[in-house]
């Protein structure tokens, strides 16, 4: 048995160090109620670029400015902050981060744990539409899991969910407990198919914004006050088989709590299990490229 906490908050809009600052105190709010899994949402710190949806591209160099001065060095200073917060609640920790790679940016989920040191760096492979204008893509050396003694952890990010592949390749390792950040409003009823294709239990969480928390210098006429939603939330945990057990919590901060007893997704699995007696590999077959990707490579010469 493990408890779980999906935190349902917001961020402080493209300021990452008084948003890195909220993270820590929402993991020590979550660990005092026992939860040893900690999630939060999409590129929580230091907020969703929302205007991507909103501008015409290439005409947001103001959002985008900031965004490159508050986004995350990995490794870096923010990084360590929320170890030790993690390893001061003796709990791990993932967190959606906008991160900075020399001049690209990436929409990247951490996996930090209880002894503070980053376990999983997952870049969303394909930014969705209007992302593409700030985000870069990931590549399958970051499509991986986490192994905890309570189970093995791992997800994708927001539209990524909608790749069967890709799903597929976090099913193939044995994900006891999935993980669905995401920014979407129409996300309840992913959540419980995909807990009902993997036969996990599936936790999908969201940042909470709206117009009101942009600041005024940069809202313009572009964003308007508290009836302005960007993301009303839906945080949401189902059990094995597509059952909702928490949430979904909308239109407020909240840190959603459930108990997850992890039998549960053996005894499902008995019935359905997509990458074991139920697939067919006589008939299909994935193969995943789990090698990094570089533009360019440095080989050392031989000498005559």
């Amino acid at each position: 048995m493990v408890t779980v906490a999906a935190v349902q908050a917001t961020p402080v809009f493209l300021d990452r160090e008084a948003t890195a600052d909220k993270v820590c105190s929402l993991v020590k709010e979550a660990a005092a109620s026992g939860a040893e899994l900690i999630v939060f949402g999409e590129s929580f710190i230091p907020a969703y670029p929302d205007w991507v949806w909103r501008t015409p591209a290439w005409s947001d160099s103001d959002f985008v400015k900031r965004l490159y001065a508050n986004a995350v060095s990995v490794p870096g200073p923010v990084l360590q902050r929320i170890g030790e917060a993690a390893a001061a609640a003796n709990a791990y920790v993932v967190v959606g981060v906008t991160e900075v790679d020399g001049g690209t940016l990436y929409n990247t989920l951490l996996y930090i744990g209880p002894d503070g040191r980053l376990l999983q760096r997952h870049r969303k492979l394909m930014p969705t539409g209007g992302e593409r204008t700030v985000w870069g893509m990931g590549d399958g050396s970051e499509l991986g899991v986490v192994s905890t003694p309570f189970g093995v952890v791992g997800g994708l990010l927001c539209w990524e969910n909608y790749m069967p592949l890709a799903r597929a390749a976090i099913y193939a390792q044995h994900c006891d407990i999935y993980l669905a950040p995401t920014w979407d409003d129409t996300w309840v009823g992913t959540l419980q198919h995909i807990a009902k294709e993997g036969r996990q239990y599936v936790i999908g969480v969201a940042p909470l914004l709206r117009g009101s928390d942009v600041p005024e210098d940069l809202r313009g006429t572009l964003y308007g006050l508290e009836e302005d939603w960007m993301s009303r939330g839906l945080t949401t945990i189902v059990a094995p088989g597509g059952k909702v057990i928490a949430g979904p919590v909308v239109e407020r901060e909240e840190i959603l709590y459930a108990d997850l007893d992890l039998t549960a997704v053996q005894q499902q699995r008995r019935m359905f299990d997509p990458v074991g007696h139920y697939s067919r590999p006589d008939v299909f077959t994935l193969n995943v490229d789990t090698r990094a990707k570089s533009s360019v490579v440095f080989d050392e010469g031989s000498s005559a």
